[in-house]
């Protein structure tokens, strides 16, 4: 299963709490791509790269800059 979380125009706090919300609800061995951007800074990016979480099982690096795959359990 694939979802999808769009943080742009999020603060950190309010990024953090969207995703522990999502991380929450997806279900197990979903892929979920958080977009965060880049182009307006790169805080987001920072936050969900370095985010760990014990549903979080690997991130991959898009080819995108602006998104981030979360490989979940």
């Amino acid at each position: 299963m694939f979802r999808r979380l769009d943080l742009h125009g999020c603060t950190v706090a309010e990024a953090k709490k969207l995703l522990d919300r999502e991380l929450a609800a997806a279900p197990k061995g979903c892929e979920l791509t958080v977009i965060h951007g880049f182009h307006g800074g790169t805080a987001l990016q920072n936050f969900v790269r370095t985010y760990k979480h014990k549903r979080i099982r690997q991130k991959l690096l898009s080819l995108n800059g602006g998104e981030t795959i979360l490989l979940l359990n």
